[in-house]
């Protein structure tokens, strides 16, 4: 008589095969969303200077950065330009009309970023809630 074996998984291997996977996980998917997080900042950070341009141009033109007594319609008001918006953006100018300040404040899945609304301001200084932001 023949003793027939039984090949596959038993439970126990099976068990430690599932905690492997969850412990990767654990580890894997909290720095896929800073990686993620990071690349939003970075758009965010691009539409600044980009809108810092434009603000140049404006200045270079009149020598005001607002449009008579108004402020200037931006381009465009969050990050990134098309699609969901992570960071709405505004600006402020300063009673004199010489200065400006663009911020972009974090929204929608984004809101919860470390280094929140990130600024720059027309002498190209950047700030953030962190150092290391920019």
């Amino acid at each position: 008589m023949k003793i027939q074996s039984n090949a596959g998984f038993t439970l126990v291997e099976l068990m430690i095969a599932v905690a492997i996977i969850a412990i990767i996980a654990a580890i894997a998917l909290p720095l896929y969303q800073n990686q993620v997080e990071q690349t939003r900042r970075t758009t965010a950070q691009a539409d600044l200077l980009e809108l810092a341009q434009w603000m140049e141009r404006r200045y270079s033109n009149g020598f005001d950065y607002r449009d008579g007594g108004n402020n200037p319609v931006l381009p465009f008001t969050q990050s990134p330009q098309t699609g969901t918006a992570f960071y709405n953006i505004s600006f402020s100018v300063n009673a004199t009309r010489d200065t400006y300040t663009l911020q972009a404040v974090p929204t929608g899945a984004q809101a919860n970023d470390d280094c929140g609304t990130l600024t720059l301001n027309d002498e190209g200084v950047r700030g953030a809630a962190q150092a290391g932001c920019w």
